[in-house]
């Protein structure tokens, strides 16, 4: 494509729809202080200060998106409990559409909640199951997917292994992207890693890698051979266009048509990794949908993924921020 400024580009995810498939779920956060262990085992006490209820996974995906201009299309499936009430009003809160949200009574919606006192997490408590969809939830989830599909210029699969993406509907949806010539961008899990052939764009993070391979290797610094070896054998596996591997402190990798690309982890306070990935996946769909290299996207997503870290919690990435960081970076 041709090449556009940094603030064209980011004008042009305004006219972005993204269809967003995979494991929604709420994130509820438990703030409070700790000034004492419990008297009935060691673990502190924490006085509640307020609670807050977040979207995650795939529809913190969806919030990035919007974040960043574009339009999220968000397709699931949560059950017909409190949480799943809880989700949709979140989702409307937020502006969110919901038509590509299916409800089963056969299943619970996903609730993580995170327990945090003087700005530290000290435990999670997660309420799920992680079995398939059944034939009937396959289905209706297959035919919200193709009425949302005809309005996608990209598809993000947002896996959590919760059981709403399985080999069989995942093997579906790429091939019906791309009879329509639409992108597919992947952030997998261990359990369906090797299920998403031929998809466009494919990102792990190390230890998805490892696992998803069942390889054994160092880190890219210490051992770039053995990294570079697996990277290949997912290649071989899969095919996709191109490879993009979140190295935590080591920063991004990426790769595409053979060429290689390596990115230093951008200095920041850490305060929290949460959601860091969903960011990533999402700068990462908008660039594929626009066509932009390989290199580029990673870079701009590492730069993404260290934003929203430098927060407490899941949050959406702040797309003004972004395009100064990237202006500042000099990326082009």
């Amino acid at each position: 494509m041709r090449e556009t400024s940094l603030r064209t580009l980011f004008d042009n995810f305004n006219s972005l729809r993204v269809l967003i498939i995979g494991d929604v779920m709420v994130d509820a956060y438990v703030w409070g202080r700790a000034t004492r262990l419990s008297p009935e085992a060691p673990v502190p006490v924490v006085h509640v200060a307020r609670t807050e209820n977040r979207l995650g996974g795939a529809a913190n995906v969806a919030l990035n998106v919007q974040a960043l201009g574009a339009t999220p299309l968000l397709c699931a499936v949560i059950g017909t409990d409190a949480g799943g009430d809880q989700l949709l009003q979140l989702l409307h809160e937020s502006g969110l559409p919901a038509d590509g949200i299916i409800r089963s009574a056969g299943r619970p919606t996903t609730v993580k909640q995170r327990i945090l006192a003087h700005g530290q997490q000290l435990l999670r408590i997660d309420s799920e199951v992680e079995t398939d969809l059944d034939a009937d939830e396959s289905a209706q989830l297959l035919a919200a997917y193709d009425d949302l599909l005809a309005r996608a210029d990209v598809v993000v699969f947002e896996d959590y292994d919760k059981g709403v993406l399985n080999e069989a509907i995942i093997t579906e949806c790429i091939a019906r992207a791309r009879q329509r010539g639409i992108p597919t961008v992947v952030d997998p899990k261990k359990k369906n890693f090797l299920a998403y052939r031929h998809c466009t764009l494919f990102k792990p993070n190390l230890k998805e890698l490892r696992e998803g391979l069942k390889l054994e290797f160092g880190d890219p610094v210490a051992d770039r051979v053995g990294f570079e070896a697996a990277v290949a054998r997912l290649q071989d596996v899969l095919t996709p266009e191109t490879v993009l591997v979140t190295l935590s402190e080591y920063g991004v990798f990426a790769q595409q048509d053979g060429q290689k690309t390596y990115l230093p982890a951008h200095l920041r306070t850490i305060s929290d990794v949460s959601g860091a990935g969903d960011t990533v996946i999402s700068i990462a769909a908008l660039c594929v949908a626009l066509g932009r290299p390989a290199a580029f996207t990673a870079a701009l997503a590492n730069l993404g993924g260290g934003l929203v870290c430098e927060q407490v919690g899941v949050v959406p990435v702040e797309k003004q921020r972004l395009l100064e960081e990237a202006q500042e970076a000099g990326l082009q």
